[in-house]
Formats: C-alpha cells, sequence, structure tokens
C-alpha cells in the first residue's frame, strides 16, 4: 500500500518554460544539506558521531557546529567542494538528465540564523554559486528546493509552523527569487520549492496555508518589480503598488533588521493578504508545478509494489484538484524486502512509467557514498549505481520493457 505526503508546490519563475519544453528528468543533488546516513564514513571522519537518535549525538549540521565552532566551516567547505564537482556534472549531462534538485537549508543565507541560539555552517552560498554556474555551463535546470527549514532539524518538537519561521521562510523565498533574476550565476534555476515534506496533519501545523499562498505571492512580487511578466497581478494583488514601494529594498531592510518594515512596502503588503480555503491551487499565479512523495508503507513483496505502482491514480487525483502538472519529487529503488536484480529493474521500470504521467520525476540521490561502512546502500539509492548496475536505462526517457505493468493493471 503506497502512503502519501502532501502535495506542496514549487513556483516557475516567470521567465522559465520548463514545463512546455521537457519532461522532468532530474536527479536530486544533495550537496548543500547532509543527511550522515548518505557518507556515514565521510561523516565520522569530519568529526561527527553515528547513533540512533540524532539529538543524542553529533548527527546533524547543528550539533556539528555546536561541537566544533572553530573548525565548522573549513571542514563543510571541504565536503562541499569534493561531495558535488565538476566531474559529478559531466556524468550528469552524459546520462541524459535535464534537471537537478538541490536541497538548501534556510541556514544558506546567513543573515536569517540566530547565531546565539542556532548553529550552522558558513559559506554555503558561495558553494551553491559554484555548483549553480557547473550547471549552468553543462546546460543543465536547476530546482532550489528549501528542504531545511527554520525550527526542523533533528527534533519531534518541530517549531516551523510559527509567525516567526513562516517570516524568516518567505525572506528566503524572497531572497532566492531575487538571485534566481539578477546573479548570472542562478541562470539556470528555474524553479523555487517551498517546503519539503510538510507534517500532514493540518492541526498541528497552524497558519501553513495562509504561508503556502504568501509563498507564492512572495515570488511573484519580486518578479513585478524587476519588471518580469507574472500574469494576472490584478487577480493576486488589491492595488498596484506605487513605485516607490520597492520590494527590493524592503527585502533588504528585511534581512538587515530580521523583520519586516512598518509602513505600506510591496513586500509587507504581500504578507498581508489572506484568503480562504485549504487548496494550494488557490495560490496558483504564474507559472506553478505540484510535487508529491510517495512511500510504501505495508505488504512488503513484490506483488503488491507492482500493482500498487502500475495502478497509481495520484496524476488524475491531483489534476482534478488543480494540483497540475504533477511531478514526483523524490523516488528510488529501495524497498521492505532482498530485492533481486530483475525485481530492481521492473521496479524502476514501473515506477518511471508512472511518474511521466505527469510533468516528470526526481530520484533521490544522484549518488551515495561508498564505503565498507556505508555497505550496499548505493545500490537502491543512487542514480549513477543505479545505471552502472542495469536497474535504470542510460537515456532516462526509456524504460527496458514498457508493458512491465501489464500483469499487474486492475
Amino acid at each position: 500500500m503506497l502512503s502519501l505526503t502532501t502535495t506542496r508546490f514549487l513556483s516557475l519563475l516567470a521567465s522559465s518554460f520548463l514545463l512546455a519544453r521537457r519532461t522532468l528528468l532530474c536527479a536530486t543533488a544533495r550537496m548543500l544539506v547532509i543527511e550522515p546516513w548518505m557518507i556515514p564514513q565521510e561523516w565520522l571522519d569530519m568529526g561527527g558521531q553515528d547513533c540512533g537518535d540524532c539529538s543524542a549525538c553529533i548527527r546533524s549540521e547543528f550539533a556539528f557546529v555546536q561541537a566544533h565552532p572553530d573548525t565548522a566551516d573549513e571542514i563543510f567547505d571541504k565536503h562541499w567542494s569534493t561531495w558535488f564537482s565538476q566531474k559529478d556534472v559531466n556524468v550528469l549531462v552524459a546520462l541524459g538528465l535535464n534537471t537537478v534538485r538541490i536541497p538548501l537549508g534556510y541556514w544558506i543565507l546567513e543573515a536569517l540564523v540566530d547565531r546565539k541560539t542556532e548553529f550552522y555552517p558558513r559559506g554555503g552560498l558561495q558553494q551553491l554559486r559554484r555548483g549553480l554556474i557547473q550547471l549552468r555551463n553543462a546546460g543543465v535546470d536547476v530546482i532550489l528546493d528549501h528542504h531545511a527549514l527554520p525550527g526542523v532539524q533533528c527534533t519531534a518538537n518541530v517549531q516551523f509552523y510559527t509567525p516567526a519561521n513562516y517570516r524568516r521562510a518567505l525572506i528566503w523565498t524572497a531572497v532566492m527569487t531575487t538571485l534566481s533574476h539578477i546573479d548570472p550565476a542562478f541562470a539556470s534555476v528555474v524553479s523555487i520549492e517551498a517546503v519539503n515534506e510538510p507534517i500532514m496533519d493540518a492541526a498541528l501545523t497552524p497558519g501553513y496555508g495562509d504561508f503556502q499562498k504568501q509563498f507564492v505571492q512572495i515570488v511573484r512580487v519580486i518578479e513585478r518589480s524587476l519588471g518580469i511578466n507574472t500574469g494576472n497581478w490584478k487577480r493576486m494583488h488589491r492595488r498596484k503598488p506605487a513605485d516607490s514601494d520597492s520590494p527590493v529594498a524592503a527585502l533588504r531592510v528585511a534581512v538587515e533588521s530580521d523583520s519586516f518594515p512598518d509602513d505600506h512596502t510591496v513586500l509587507k503588503e504581500a504578507l498581508d493578504i489572506h484568503f480562504t480555503g485549504p487548496n494550494p491551487a488557490e495560490a496558483k499565479y504564474g507559472p506553478q508545478v505540484y510535487d508529491n512523495h510517495l512511500y510504501y508503507r505495508s505488504d512488503a513483496n513484490e506483488d503488491a509494489y507492482m500493482k500498487s505502482i502500475c495502478n497509481l491514480q495520484r496524476v488524475k487525483d491531483d489534476a482534478a484538484l488543480g494540483n497540475s502538472p504533477l511531478v514526483f519529487g523524490e523516488w528510488g529503488l529501495p524497498t521492505q524486502f532482498a530485492a533481486t536484480e530483475e525485481f530492481l529493474r521492473r521496479w524502476a521500470d514501473a515506477q518511471k512509467l508512472a511518474y511521466t504521467k505527469g510533468a516528470g520525476w526526481i530520484f533521490w540521490n544522484f549518488k551515495i557514498e561508498k564505503s565498507a561502512l556505508a555497505g550496499d546502500l548505493s545500490r537502491q539509492w543512487s542514480y549513477f549505481d543505479g545505471v552502472k548496475r542495469g536497474y535504470l536505462t542510460v537515456d532516462p526517457s526509456e524504460v527496458h520493457d514498457p508493458h512491465v505493468c501489464d500483469p499487474y493493471i486492475a
């Protein structure tokens, strides 16, 4: 049985024609947010620790920087420089992937971090620019994913769903939108993702629906200030802002002072607009794409997996809600049972066939550490390794067997 996360959306930048020109065939390049399980040996070599509970040892960026305040920036810079390099870009291009999704933490904008209580490495923005330039020069598009938001890392008491942290996330959105349009290094950025895998219980996420709408408004108000056509502005905005109300200037003040300006700037006005209703599609101003992640939680056998994926109605169901076009933003080949080589080929084919019924797919992750400690993790989690082992076709738009689902379709 499939367990579905909530559908979240990505605002496509108004100058992007990604969906009009090609299906998204993408791998996640986790280069600036570390998940220690993906690099177990390197994490220990860096000075991290391994434990079952990440809050009980040095098993997160937060804990690492808190434990190594004088050396953390240098250590992380070395990791960032070597984990994602020009060699990786060359492989992505050789494998025909047209897009890369880059997970980012809010701390990449260092002005948003409260250094008295929050501990994160610095220098990530420079490394992001380096990677973006390499991808731009290779003709690879980029999705910037706000993956680790304020108040969420390694805690059972998630604090993101608060006015203060929504505000920080919106400032992050405004800065990334601005950079994506004015910094040549960001020329390959086509989309910004609002939130990665929000909590599904609305009772635990007060204000999240408003945040989704404000996220879109921030993207569009920045674009309009830069003279970029964002579609039906009158529908989104109650009145045309005065020319003297500069959202870029307001943004600068907001970042430097850690508070929004009190007067009638465009940025603040956008944050004050309220709507009703739960559907993110109500905030559909300008080009957007919706992202869904699927997880399996029961019936750990080959037939159950194949029947579930081959009869997937998610694209149709989300389209009925207005959540279209739909991208399947994280998938891989892990199973809850010992999968054979033959099954992994069929499993890969079936997923690709299901996900390309929408706008495309994003594989997690582009690579996994190869080490004795990592064991064979890369077999089911690495795109590069999946192609090398023959589970995934070299041409990402193809499958081994286009009829793989025929025996399972209800």
